[in-house]
């Protein structure tokens, strides 16, 4: 009859490697004694509590206490001496004698143990052989974590460490593609420029807008409110995107169209021009790109798409000068105040319009200081290019016309040829081109080529995006029918 000992500690050796403990064999039971001889008697030992024949047998809870000697055989009486028994081995290091008496020898780590009698088999031994398969296996977790921990502490000996990756460790080689806003963004930059103009009187008064670079000799083209006020003896100030500034002045502005070309006073070398594109092959849902200073802040980029086209938009300078008219492009890119003059390009980077307008809270088009609501308007380039052209040439602009005085007020059912000109004159110009295409007073003018006419505004739109001297093809109504005639755009020079 036996009982467990589960878990008691067993004193370690210091000079004895480390190794996971080995739960200590049961006592080996002692040979039987030969006849006449008296078993040999164990040593005093702290005994578990008897077990009665008969009761389970319960685990005892290990009880801290002094080593305890080996037990040592010894005849009780013999006959003839008896040879001295082997001695026990001891550990290295341990003492030879005195006390404590040395521990139960452990078998080394890796060492085979010497096969143990099996003991009579007890209901609960399981207990015991779990907690020691399971002390072994956190012994062994343990050390994995006191490994791993132990790395990780050498690892941050020098100072805290960040898996994070800085800027500076990013790929040398790293670009960005042709196309991509950033890129198209940083070509066009150098070439946009924002221009401050101050008027000639007292107050100085003006504003900021935004050009761009037209050609190598320094032109610069913009809208014509945004130089307006310095163009009487004022003064006008461009600012590159690098900081750099130049005086500049006024070649010449075509208030109808909303364009003026100014020229840099004294043009640096290397100046790069934005390329045109075509406007007339620009597509409703093409990226756009707007480059400006909206409220003075010079260098502002922002994106968006082509909303519409042939928009009919009417604006003023907000001085209460004469209205300009555009068949526009609409787009969704931020335009605020300050973005006047500036490029609207395309994923190419190529211009295909000048931001000039915005639709304001109020319901009125023209430069309000309301802020975008996603309603831009831009002068189409092809038209653009042709009054730039026109203004370096001659420094004056030229329209072209139809000949005839509509109503600018009426909407919805197209633009009526007004029965009196201003200043009493008629309104048909004699031998003008409306004349001779046989339109009179009072027809309603409701197609110019393929665009729906739906007023005076809207005419005049699409008769500026041709040049003097193009044949259109005008639909009208008189007297409840609907007619068509040719005819060929003659031309006003100056916006007198």
């Amino acid at each position: 009859m036996s009982t467990e000992n589960e878990g008691t500690p067993v004193p370690a050796d210091p000079a004895a490697p480390s190794a996971p403990p080995t739960p200590p064999a049961p006592p080996t039971p002692a040979p039987a004694a030969p006849a006449g001889e008296t078993a040999p008697q164990e040593a005093p030992r702290t005994a578990p509590p008897e077990v009665s024949p008969g009761d389970e047998p319960t685990a005892v809870q290990p009880t801290v206490q002094a080593p305890v000697q080996p037990p040592v055989q010894a005849p009780a009486e013999a006959p003839a001496p008896a040879p001295a028994p082997a001695p026990e081995p001891v550990a290295a290091g341990a003492p030879a004698g005195g006390w404590p008496p040395p521990p139960p020898t452990v078998p080394a780590w890796g060492a085979p143990q010497q096969p143990v009698p099996a003991a009579p088999a007890a209901p609960r031994r399981r207990t015991g052989g779990l907690v020691a398969a399971v002390l072994v296996a956190s012994l062994v977790a343990g050390g994995i974590g006191g490994g791993i921990g132990y790395w990780a502490a050498e690892r941050g000996d020098n100072g805290f460490s960040s898996t994070t990756v800085s800027s500076g460790q990013a790929p040398a080689s790293f670009k960005r593609d042709p196309g991509t806003v950033a890129a198209v963004a940083a070509k066009a930059l150098p070439s946009v420029v924002t221009i401050q103009a101050k008027s000639g009187g007292q107050d100085g008064e003006g504003g900021t807008g935004t050009g761009f670079v037209y050609d190598q000799e320094g032109h610069i083209v913009t809208n014509n409110h945004v130089v307006a006020s310095a163009a009487d003896g004022g003064t006008l100030s461009v600012t590159f995107s690098d900081g750099k500034t130049y005086d500049a002045e006024v070649v010449g502005r075509a208030e109808g169209y909303d364009v003026a070309v100014i020229k840099l006073k004294d043009a640096p070398k290397g100046l790069t021009p934005l390329a045109l594109g075509d406007s007339d092959k620009v597509a409703v849902g093409d990226s756009t790109i707007a480059i400006g200073a909206p409220f003075g802040l010079s260098n502002t980029v922002t994106t968006g798409i082509v909303s519409a086209k042939n928009r009919p938009v009417a604006s003023g300078d907000g001085s209460g000068g004469s209205s300009s008219y555009m068949s526009a492009l609409q787009t969704d890119a931020s335009i605020n105040p300050g973005n006047s003059g500036g490029p609207l390009l395309d994923a190419s980077g190529a211009v295909i319009g000048i931001n000039s307008a915005i639709q304001s809270t109020s319901g009125g088009f023209g430069q309000s200081q309301a802020g975008s609501i996603g309603l831009g308007f831009a002068i189409p380039v092809n038209q653009a290019k042709n009054v730039a052209q026109q203004l370096i040439k001659t420094g004056k602009p030229v329209y072209p016309v139809i000949g005839a005085t509509v109503n600018m007020q009426e909407k919805g059912q197209g633009a009526t040829i007004a029965t009196q000109g201003s200043g009493g004159t008629a309104s048909v110009t004699p031998d003008g081109p409306a004349a001779k295409a046989g339109l009179k007073a009072g027809d309603v003018i409701t197609g110019f080529d393929d665009h729906p006419i739906d007023s005076g505004p809207t005419l005049i739109s699409e008769i500026w995006t041709h040049k003097p001297g193009d044949s259109v093809k005008i639909t009208y109504e008189r007297d409840g029918k609907t007619g068509t005639a040719t005819v060929v755009l003659g031309e006003r020079t100056g916006d007198s």
